[in-house]
């Protein structure tokens, strides 16, 4: 009995920010005149679902229209995963994080749209070879198999943080909450090579690792006003290669699936494993929104609200694990889009040092080229890329999905994320 109101104890007497802050200034502070010490754990669970139209450009068989979108498969993307973060005061308002995510699948889906077949789709009635000569023979050789689904899961990257509230309204009412902070991602999942075959056919779950530092700043503002609490943050991810990042050339033989179009340029000239290797995309984003407190009784330490925001971010331009990787096999080159869309989510508090949260998001991306591989470099200064100096191709490009006229696009892209979480305050 000793042990089981210790326990309850340290439950109730948890750190007073736990409930005074806005979600997103959450900080964790220690050697406070009446809160000595801070620790928060959340464990959650999200899922992310992606759902977009996988279009591809053609000549118009009528020759009015020059270049047409048609309609090919369509992509779900399902990632589901264990979020554990724990967040520390090591100073007064200054906060250490750590995260863990243990992803429980990350499945990437095609099939065909409407209207579109075995019968009249490119991409089982391909004639080419990636280095845009016809097949021996004259014969067809699909891109990839539909339907399919490949499969992944694991250990994620680990994330470490700092952050620093030079204002917390929590100390003192006239200032607002200021926040700046840095977190960092660690490569420290297992690398996924985008070659290997973890469909059905195989049932081999593939790694979910990209071997890609990221380190994102960020900034945030806060200001509770009566029962809403307005919020603002910016951010920005910026990506750094490391050593054991995947490269395409890995894959020069090609195997039963070829995919480079020069594969013997891999490691000549400036084709080295930085250049035809992963080029992460960086990030930059603002989310803006309000908590409001429908329901709050300070003598039980219960309070419920509502946190309502809008969410806008630009991804740029970079070859990566995109939309079609897990059916080319490969990096493939997206182009910049931005996502925008919006979150409602609920926060019900038992006591200052528990309390659950849920969230459901809507994000639209805008349409984007997933096979826009460039084809080379003008090594002799000339002014073009010359087809009789193979030097100066690309061996990533493939003239069957990188050319004018044959690219993959994702259209009607939109993602949908649940989140469900549990929050412990010591």
């Amino acid at each position: 009995m000793y042990r089981l109101r210790a326990v309850l104890a340290a439950l109730t007497l948890g750190a007073p920010l736990a409930a005074s802050a806005a979600e997103i200034t959450r900080i964790a502070s220690s050697f406070e005149e009446n809160d000595p010490f801070d620790l928060f754990i959340d464990v959650g669970f999200e899922r992310t679902q992606t759902r977009a139209k996988i279009t591809r450009e053609q000549l118009d068989p009528a020759g009015e229209a020059g270049r047409i979108e048609a309609s090919e498969v369509w992509f779900k993307g399902v990632d589901s995963r264990l979020n554990i973060d724990l967040a520390v005061g090591i100073y007064k308002d200054l906060e250490f994080s750590f995260g863990l995510p243990l992803i429980l699948q990350q499945n990437d889906s095609y099939g065909f749209v409407s209207g579109t077949t075995d019968e009249n789709s490119t991409i089982v009635h391909n004639r080419l070879q990636p280095n845009g000569d016809p097949l021996p023979g004259g014969g067809e050789q699909a891109l990839f198999t539909v339907p399919s689904t490949s499969k992944r899961g694991g250990l994620g990257n680990m994330r470490f943080g700092l952050a620093y509230a030079f204002f917390n309204q929590a100390d003192d009412d006239t200032k607002p909450t200021w926040i700046l902070g840095i977190d960092y991602e660690a490569p420290t999942a297992k690398l996924r090579d985008p070659s290997q075959d973890n469909t059905e056919v195989t049932d081999e779950r593939g790694n979910v690792g990209d071997r890609v530092h990221k380190y994102t700043f960020y900034t945030a503002f806060s200001r509770k006003l009566g029962v809403a609490e307005p919020y603002f943050r910016a951010h920005y991810t910026l990506p750094v290669t490391g050593p054991g990042i995947y490269s395409n050339c890995f894959n020069r033989s090609g195997n039963e699936s070829p995919t480079l179009g020069t594969p013997e340029n891999c490691g000549k000239g400036p084709w080295n494993r930085k250049e035809t290797g992963i080029k992460a995309p960086s990030m930059a984003g603002f989310v803006f929104g309000t908590e409001i407190a429908t329901y709050n009784n300070k003598n039980k330490n219960q309070q419920f609200s509502l946190d309502l925001r809008t969410i806008g971010t630009y991804v740029s331009r970079g070859r990566y694990y995109n939309e079609l990787s897990s059916a080319l096999r490969k990096l493939l080159v997206s182009q910049d889009y931005f996502q925008v869309g919006g979150m409602i989510g609920a926060t019900a508090s038992a006591g200052e040092a528990f309390r659950l949260r849920a969230s459901g998001t809507f994000l639209y991306n805008t349409n984007h080229t997933l096979t826009d591989e460039d084809l080379g470099k003008d090594l002799n200064g000339n002014g073009r890329i010359d087809l009789e100096n193979s030097e100066e191709l690309n061996p990533s490009f493939d003239y069957r999905t990188d050319l004018p006229s044959r690219r993959f696009r994702a259209t009607e892209s939109k993602t949908f994320r649940l989140e469900l979480s549990a929050t412990f305050a010591f």
